[in-house]
């Protein structure tokens, strides 16, 4: 028979708890104890809601406290030396120190480095990444993915364990031996997977889902070829039969590799590798079902029911509907949780969005009408609303139309090469060997959100909100100029978020009350949606970046986010090509980078930093991609003068295959994170020769520990080491919004002493 499934669930809470429980727990206000029974309670509710939707296979252990991955590395007893682990149970503060740097009650110490942190896949989430080595002490060392089913199961709710697989985990993770293949941990990691499979065969446990989406990427020979071997040991009696779930791209040359994997159930992305779907479904063995990820698991908008079905039935007339799961394409985590908070939007709009409480009401919707259950009016109302956002009039702007089709090359030049424009910038800008600066925001403190939700909801006027916001900013100026810094911020406290405040300045864009999504950790960010045509009606932060410039002699930068990035950190209309909307975007910015320049901003930072996020994983789509987005980005800053110096941004990028697309971008000075890798990405700038300026990240912003100067001074010295010092900046990792003046203030002095020093050592070496 058909059944229907999801493969995750958000785990923040309709109301963000999880982030709230995680930071009370940090910051010591409960104890762990009642941090413990609250995210129980969290996940039970979840599962409760899954179960009263009418969900045939709900998930468990899909709801990890802070990643999946470190869940994953915690579970293999995988756990660096640093964090002075020597066996035993694992102490939940251990996998805060892997997290974050530090664990509650250590509060005043240096703490340690944390795991790294990169993008998963080409989402906006981050996950740990694995350290790898073959001194790992690897044993099953922590068995959450056995309690939480337990945990369901006493609650009467049967669930499918969702666990990371062991291919996937190895090749997201990171090696410093350069001759060593993490792949020889298999012999030692597979016996741990058999050993919690067998548990949770034990607990009541059928049937788990392996994710292993590393499948929808260009595999190595020997990466392809274990797969076969690993998951012929995963089988077996007294195991569970396994749901291999892949996502996120096309199969495309592994198709034949899973389809002949010995396990019960295949997953695939009905979305993301649409064509493939006739010949995975033909290429099953018999006794395979086949899970058809056909709800969209990464976007916002209500799914077209009647074609879903039509594509659904052509595979189970293939399959027979006794093998086929009608599921979301991934984990339903990357969307917001219900869109009934909504109440702010207007009922067509609203009527347009599908979160995750409504994407399982939609796979529902489908698997009863496979099961020839009647849902006509289910479909009818579907078929309504699908019409009507087609041939909505606010979706399409005749003025954004004629200036696309209006588009040229010349719209991307600066009018000099990088050369001369340095030459033009150092004149117009005498700055210090290594200057420094920040990302662009600092401390949203609770007295900023207070003032900003009382000015939305009425309670104070325009007037009052400014002036508020001008007092912030000219404090933050003050701070600034006290630490040292030599090219200034005034620290965005008028933005709740750096794309979400475009997208209230934008037409074409809506934003939501309640739509957040996990970024990491704690962290969660409210992507704005894009409906429609993009068109800016009016400058969105000139007076604020003048009104800061005011307040000093130094250089303030105007901050401004870049098209690519308000691109993927959005939810993006499916009705036009991505990049059709990405032009729309660089045209807004662009229009905004010559009215800060007119208003006498003499620096403008630009910032992408998911410009590498959007890099589709399969190789052989990524250059499309590459030439238009560094084309969006050059419409984006070409209205700038010769001695404007561009800066952009970017942060969890690995730059080595991209690189001639980053210098391709032609900013004047970019940014990038770098300290949690130890200055590891530098290597791609360095190989390529890369001529512009770059500003390392010495300070990770991540963590709340204040890193000593001298380990800045470190990172900072070997950074002098492969790029030429008088094209590095010195600066933090990213923006600073999310940390607290009290770690900000001492961190920043910390980094402004290490540039003074290595700039005397640079002196007295000359």
């Amino acid at each position: 028979m058909v059944t229907t499934a999801i493969l995750g669930f958000p785990r923040i809470g309709a109301n963000r708890e999880l982030k709230r429980l995680q930071e009370r727990y940090w910051s010591g206000r409960i104890p762990e104890a009642t941090f413990s029974q609250g995210i129980a309670e969290l996940r039970l509710n979840h599962l409760k809601q899954l179960q009263s939707l009418g969900l045939d296979i709900i998930p468990s252990n899909d709801a990890p406290e802070y990643d999946a991955m470190l869940d994953t590395t915690l579970m293999l007893g995988a756990i660096p030396e640093r964090f002075g682990w020597s066996g035993g149970p694992l102490s939940r503060a251990i996998a805060c120190r892997m997290a974050r740097g530090q664990a509650p009650g250590d509060q005043g110490s240096d703490g340690a480095a944390a795991l790294e942190m990169t993008k998963w896949f080409d989402t906006n989430y981050h996950y740990l990444v694995p350290e790898l080595s073959p001194r790992l002490a690897l044993q099953w060392a922590d068995d959450s993915v056995v309690r939480r089913y337990r945990e369901a199961r006493d609650a009467g709710i049967a669930t499918r364990p969702v666990l990371i697989g062991p291919l996937t985990w190895l090749r997201l993770g990171k090696s410093d031996l350069p001759d060593w293949d993490p792949l020889a941990l298999l012999p030692r990691i597979v016996p741990i997977y058999r050993e919690v499979l067998g548990a949770l065969w034990a607990a009541g446990a059928k049937a788990v889902q392996i994710d292993e989406p590393i499948l929808a990427t260009d595999l190595d020979a020997d990466t392809a070829a274990a797969f076969a071997r690993v998951y012929a040991q995963l089988q077996g009696d007294g195991l569970p039969a396994i749901t291999l779930a892949t996502y996120f791209a096309p199969l495309a040359d592994n198709q034949t590799l899973v389809c002949g994997l010995p396990v019960a159930e295949l997953h695939v992305d009905a979305l993301r590798g649409g064509d493939e779907l006739e010949f995975v479904a033909q290429a099953l063995p018999a006794s395979t079902r086949l899970s058809v990820g056909i709800i969209d698991g990464r976007n916002i908008w209500t799914a077209d029911l009647a074609q879903s079905l039509f594509r659904l039935q052509a595979i189970a007339d293939i399959i027979g509907s006794e093998r086929l799961t009608v599921a979301s394409s991934c984990s339903l985590m990357h969307v917001p949780v219900d869109v009934r908070g909504e109440t702010d939007l207007d009922d067509e709009l609203r009527s347009w969005l599908s979160f995750a409480v409504q994407k399982v009401e939609e796979i529902v919707t489908l698997g009863r009408a496979l099961k020839g259950e009647s849902v006509a009016v289910a479909l009818a109302h579907n078929a309504a609303i699908i019409t009507g956002r087609r041939d909505s009039q606010r979706v399409h702007r005749p003025a954004v139309q004629q200036r696309m089709s209006a588009a040229n090359s010349e719209e991307e030049q600066r009018g000099a090469a990088y050369a001369q424009r340095a030459q033009a910038q150092t004149k117009a800008l005498p700055l210090p060997l290594l200057p420094t600066t920040t990302i662009g925001s600092f401390p949203q403190t609770a007295e900023i959100r207070a003032t900003r939700a009382r000015y939305k909801a009425g309670e104070i006027s325009e007037a009052d909100y400014r002036a508020a916001m001008e007092d912030e900013i000219r404090t933050v100026i003050q701070r600034q100029e006290a630490i040292g810094l030599d090219v200034l911020v005034h620290g965005e406290a008028e933005r709740n978020d750096m794309v979400e405040y475009f997208g209230e300045h934008l037409s074409g864009f809506a934003t939501t009350r309640n739509g957040w999504v996990l970024s990491y950790g704690s962290r969660c960010v409210k992507p704005p949606l894009i409906y429609g045509d993009l068109e800016r009606q009016r400058p969105m932060t000139v007076d604020w970046a003048r009104f800061a410039q005011a307040c000093t002699d130094k250089p303030v930068k105007g901050m401004l986010t870049g098209p690519v990035t308000m691109l993927q950190w959005s939810f993006v209309r499916n009705d036009q090509a991505r990049q059709d909307t990405c032009r729309q975007l660089a045209y807004a910015i662009r229009d905004e980078v010559a009215d800060l320049e007119a208003a006498g901003i003499a620096i403008i930072q630009i910032d992408e930093p998911a410009f590498r996020e959007g890099l589709p994983i399969r190789q052989h789509q990524r250059q499309d991609y590459l030439d238009w987005a560094v084309s969006c980005f050059r419409v984006a800053a070409g209205s700038a003068q010769v001695h404007t110096q561009i800066h952009t941004h970017m942060c969890y990028s690995e730059f080595n295959d991209i690189i001639a697309s980053i210098a391709d971008l032609d900013a004047d000075v970019i940014s990038i994170e770098t300290s949690r890798s130890h200055m590891e990405l530098l290597d791609a700038f360095r190989d390529f020769s890369y001529p512009n300026g770059i500003g390392p990240g010495v300070y990770d912003i991540h963590s709340p520990r204040v890193p000593p100067k001298e380990e800045m001074q470190e990172l900072l010295r070997k950074a002098c080491s492969l790029i030429p010092p008088e094209r590095v900046w010195v600066n933090p990792d990213c923006g600073l919004k999310t940390r607290k003046w009290e770690e900000v203030e001492p961190a920043l002095r910390h980094l402004v002493g290490c540039a003074q020093d290595c700039r005397l050592a640079l002196a007295q070496r000359s």
